[in-house]
């Protein structure tokens, strides 16, 4: 199967050697998205609530650079530097699916992040 990078327009650009997705076959991988603004480069104070969808909004221009919705997301990874945000994640990163089509996802705590942000999230995403 051939592998196909994905780094679309729009999207925030990677702070290291790596790319925003990878598609090979039907899946298509994310790499950890953070809260960067992609217009700016820069976190930009948000609350943790503005945070999370910005996180959530990245990832969505990478699955769509490819056809794919978060209707395709078959797992996800979460880094929250504080589990005592879990509910607020929960309740913003679970807006972006239809009840019922969640996917499967792990959720740890970490010692930091990038940037020193509060949520990292990653993606794998099937569409046949």
């Amino acid at each position: 199967m051939e592998k196909k990078i994905v780094s679309p327009a729009g999207a925030p650009a990677p702070i290291g050697p790596y790319s925003p997705g990878v598609k090979i076959g039907g899946f298509l991988y994310t790499s950890g998205q953070i809260g960067v603004n992609p217009a700016t480069g820069t976190l930009e104070g948000y609350t943790l609530e503005q945070e999370i969808h910005q996180v959530m909004q990245n990832l969505q221009r990478i699955l769509a650079a490819e056809g794919y919705t978060f209707e395709h997301v078959i797992k996800t990874t979460i880094f929250l530097k504080n589990m005592d945000d879990f509910a607020k994640v929960n309740e913003v990163y679970g807006s972006y699916f239809k009840e019922g089509n969640y996917p499967a996802r792990e959720t740890v705590q970490v010692a930091r992040l990038p940037k020193d942000v509060n949520v990292e999230i990653s993606m794998i995403a099937y569409k046949p």
